[in-house]
């Protein structure tokens, strides 16, 4: 098939105007009248994520973070990007990018089913689309009241996560809560107007852990990578089942920063 009616598909399913003003999605560099037979999925598209599909044989790659973000003046061989934009060129490789857009329209609920919260409304509202309102994360009900420390072992178990940070008592109680993926910290007073006893980000700094706690807040920071890494595998999930025909592989799933 060619690229254009995989990514067609894309744009109506999540189409790039529902991504925020700044952000940088859809056909970011290729042919998309190339044929395609090989989608390889990541997270983010670093030098070696880039070596694994080629190593894959993929003629097409989809991240969630876009490779590029702001304009280029020069492609060449003496950054990481113009290495990168070169060798998918070289390789007839065609690349898509779904960021925000898929934030609002996918990783959202997503994020809500593997916090295990039910009853869910938007945290952030960015528009209306077809009658229902969108936006980013999800405030909503967990299915009991726990501990704080019962949820974030909870929150790590369901991603499958080695570590999670967690700011507030552990002996505190929570029944509400909150989840927003990547760097959810300018959402805060959305969650605390929510009402939500618990949020689940990833990116919180110091001061703002602390700062959330005097506000009555908890929370559980799982990393931008450890909460935003199951794109991949919903997207497999969605792709398999509408072209069944393509193959469709996943980048290793391997956090980029080592706790020691």
């Amino acid at each position: 098939m060619k690229a254009y009616e995989l990514t067609s598909w894309l744009e109506k399913k999540y189409p790039s105007d529902a991504a925020e003003d700044w952000d940088n999605v859809g056909l970011l560099a290729g042919d998309d009248t190339n044929e395609i037979s090989h989608v390889f999925l990541a997270l983010d598209l670093t030098e070696e994520t880039l070596a694994e599909a080629i190593e894959d044989g993929a003629d097409m790659i989809i991240t969630h973070h876009p490779m590029i973000f702001s304009g280029i003046k020069k492609i060449n061989n003496h950054s990481f990007t113009g290495r990168k934009i070169l060798t998918l060129i070289q390789k007839g490789i065609v690349y898509y990018a779904m960021h925000t857009n898929y934030d609002v329209l996918g990783m959202a609920d997503l994020s809500a089913d593997y916090t295990k919260m039910h009853d869910t409304t938007v945290l952030s509202v960015t528009e209306e689309r077809e009658g229902e309102v969108q936006g980013f994360g999800r405030v909503g009900k967990l299915p009991r009241e726990m501990t704080l420390r019962e949820y974030a072992q909870l929150v790590k178990e369901s991603l499958k996560l080695n570590d999670v940070k967690v700011y507030g008592n552990l002996d505190s109680m929570v029944k509400c809560a909150a989840v927003c993926t990547g760097s959810g910290k300018s959402m805060i007073k959305d969650v605390i107007k929510a009402g939500a006893d618990v949020y689940v980000t990833g990116d919180i700094d110091h001061h703002t852990g602390i700062d959330t706690v005097a506000q009555g807040l908890a929370l559980i920071d799982a990393g931008h990578y450890g909460t935003e890494y199951i794109f991949m595998d919903a997207m497999k999930k969605e792709l398999t089942q509408a072209f069944p025909e393509l193959k469709i592989s996943c980048a290793e799933v391997k956090s980029p920063y080592t706790i020691l």
